[in-house]
Parts: structure tokens; C-alpha cells; sequence
């Protein structure tokens, strides 16, 4: 029996509504472009700009005003819970730091006479820089860092730093997107089902770790580039690795105290903090005894990797699927895995797209490196 009848179309326009932001606040953007446009045009995009906001502000206000009504207080908390956890998880330490909002905020003493109205006050403020700083970084036109080929190792280990912050951002708001697009698919509908109604827990959490996903993966693949992967190559291949070895095998091979501003080959030893490393990569400024920079080199001294991970893991997501899709019985495990699976066929060939091109790029590249150290040799 298909109870279509017990849908919350309310809740289901919020979550539609919540879940598109992005796409609704590209719409908008788009159409309230500045510069040197025709009369018809400007109207367009004006009457395009009034209908996308009049309909999102109508839609939403009239389904809040219907969840209000229906609802309990502890619902409609649940239900905007992902947004007051946005702050503590997605605060930007170095922008803050010369903002001084959040250490404003750290150095209030419970004895200060501060009324709920300047805390509110504060909390949207901090939000609000909170989401224009993020939205700068990520999507900003300064969005993608840029790489120096310079000879200066502390510039590189200082840019190298830099991609490490960048990176994590990067994977923070994956994290947190995803996170939130699962959480309002499969977490919401559930919690505001009726006492009297059945919902299968297990579908539930398979549809919840599916989506996350899913989303992951998608999200990762427009973050990170096959232009940004390129540039992390770029700066692990410039930064070098260090491995540690045993004083006792090369007692009688000559090693250098380890300097910071010298750029090290490859096969030299050096000691370091009372161990001997033996150096990796062809040029090498990293220190030997960080493992942030042991963990960057390995992550990105293959300009592939990032790429061969996302594909085994969208791969299996997409078997995993099919064989849910041949064995489902229920019509809304059906039609949630067949829209699931159109959007990971699309990621899934543009993955394998860039990989196959991109192998033939960096083989191609590779080839003269290795002629030459042939020829050397």
C-alpha cells in the first residue's frame, strides 16, 4: 500500500528548501549581476531575483507556520539543530583571531550583566561573520590557493602550512554538508513521524549512511579539483619526506646535523632530535620529526591517490546500491536508491573521466624524468 497521504509536505518543503540553499542562493546571485546590461535583460533578472525569493519566503513561512502550529517545541529544535552546532564546528581560528569575536565572547565572566537580547546579539553576529567568512574561502573568487615555485625552505614549509589549513576546510565542510544533507533526509522525516505510524529503523540508517556518502563523494569531487589535487602534488613533491632509520645500520655513513634552511637530496642522512632520518624525496625541507609533513607527502606526493581513493569508494557505493535496488520490495527504498544512483553514476563518470585523463597526463610527464635519469644513470 502506498500511504502517500502521510507525507508532511510542510516538513518536506523546509527540508527541500534547507537542503537547496545553495542552489536558490546561486539563482539569486546570478541574477543580481551588476554591469552594462540591455533594458529586457535587467527586467528578467529582476523579475527572475523578486519570483525565486517570493516563492522561497512564501513557501517557508507558511510551512514554519504549519510545523509551529502542529509541532512541539522539541521537534522544531530538532529540526534547527544542525544550524546552532554550525558555529562551534565550522569557526574560522585564524580569521576570528584578528576579529576577536570569539575571544570577546571566551572572556565573558558569569558576573557581567550582559541581557539575553546583547548574547543573541552577539550569537547572530558571530554567525553571521562565521558565514561570510566561510562562503569567501570556499567559493569566494579567491577560493583556490595559488602555488610558488620558490627555493626558500621556509617558504615552502610556510605554503605548505598553509594548503595543510586549506585542506582541512576543505574537508570540514564536506564533513558538515553531508552530515546535514543525511540528517534532513533520513533523520527529520523519522522524528517527526506519528506515534501511532511504523517507520523501519533499518532503512533509516542504511538511507542515512548512503546519503552521507554519496554526498561526501560529490562534494569532494567539486572541492577538490583535478587543478588543486595538482597544486598539493606540486608543494608535497617541493616539501620531501624523511624516513627514520636504525643509527646502528649506518654508523659508518657520513650524517649531517639537520638546518632548516637547507634544501636536502635525496639518500642523505641527518640527524635530528637525537635520530637519524634518511631523505626521500628528490628535494626535501620538511622536518623530520613533524608528522604533519610525513602525513602530506604521503597523502599527495601521488598526484593520483586522491582520485583512485574517491573512485573505489564511489565504486562500491554504486555496487552496494544495485544489489539494494535488485532486492528492495518497498516502493520508497525504490525510488530513494534510483534517484541516489542517478547522482552517483554522474559522479562516477566524471571521476573516471579525470582519472583516465590525468594518468595520461602525469605518464606522459613522468616519461621524460625518466629518460633523462636513465640517461644519467
Amino acid at each position: 500500500m502506498k500511504n502517500f497521504h502521510l507525507i508532511d509536505f510542510n516538513l518536506l518543503m523546509v527540508t527541500a528548501i534547507v537542503l537547496g540553499r545553495r542552489f536558490i542562493g546561486s539563482i539569486v546571485k546570478e541574477a543580481s549581476q551588476r554591469g552594462k546590461v540591455s533594458l529586457f535583460r535587467s527586467i528578467l533578472l529582476f523579475l527572475t531575483r523578486f519570483t525565486v525569493l517570493t516563492a522561497t519566503g512564501w513557501s517557508l513561512c507558511r510551512s514554519l507556520i504549519h510545523l509551529f502550529r502542529t509541532y512541539s517545541f522539541l521537534n522544531l529544535l530538532f529540526l534547527c539543530y544542525p544550524f546552532g552546532m554550525y558555529i562551534p564546528f565550522l569557526q574560522l581560528n585564524c580569521d576570528f583571531r584578528k576579529t576577536n569575536l570569539f575571544s570577546h565572547m571566551a572572556s565573558m565572566g558569569p558576573r557581567e550583566a550582559v541581557s539575553g537580547l546583547a548574547r543573541s546579539r552577539d550569537y547572530l553576529l558571530t554567525l553571521r561573520e562565521t558565514w561570510k567568512q566561510h562562503t569567501r574561502q570556499l567559493y569566494g573568487p579567491d577560493a583556490m590557493p595559488t602555488h610558488a615555485c620558490c627555493l626558500s625552505p621556509s617558504l615552502i614549509r610556510s605554503e605548505v602550512e598553509f594548503l595543510k589549513m586549506d585542506f582541512n576546510w576543505r574537508m570540514k565542510e564536506v564533513l558538515v554538508s553531508s552530515m546535514l544533507s543525511a540528517y534532513y533526509v533520513a533523520f527529520v522525516p523519522v522524528w517527526f513521524v506519528k506515534n501511532t505510524h511504523y517507520y523501519d529503523k533499518r532503512w533509516s540508517c542504511e538511507l542515512f549512511l548512503l546519503v552521507s556518502i554519496s554526498t561526501s563523494v560529490i562534494l569532494m569531487q567539486h572541492l577538490l579539483p583535478a587543478s588543486y589535487c595538482d597544486l598539493l602534488h606540486k608543494a608535497a613533491a617541493h616539501l620531501g619526506c624523511w624516513q627514520k632509520v636504525d643509527p646502528a645500520l649506518c654508523s659508518n655513513v657520513l650524517q649531517h646535523p639537520w638546518t632548516e634552511e637547507c634544501m636536502w637530496p635525496q639518500g642523505v642522512l641527518v640527524k635530528h632530535s637525537k635520530n637519524v632520518y634518511k631523505a626521500v624525496g628528490h628535494y626535501n625541507v620538511a622536518i623530520p620529526s613533524d608528522v604533519s609533513h610525513f602525513r602530506f607527502h604521503f597523502f599527495f606526493s601521488k598526484p593520483l591517490r586522491i582520485l583512485n581513493i574517491l573512485l573505489l569508494l564511489e565504486g562500491a557505493v554504486i555496487v552496494y546500491q544495485l544489489y539494494s535496488l535488485m532486492s528492495s520490495e518497498k516502493w520508497y527504498q525504490t525510488i530513494s536508491l534510483a534517484l541516489i544512483l542517478f547522482s552517483n553514476y554522474y559522479a562516477f563518470f566524471k571521476l573516471l573521466r579525470d582519472r583516465l585523463v590525468l594518468g595520461k597526463a602525469y605518464s606522459y610527464s613522468a616519461s621524460p624524468q625518466r629518460d633523462l635519469d636513465h640517461r644519467f644513470s
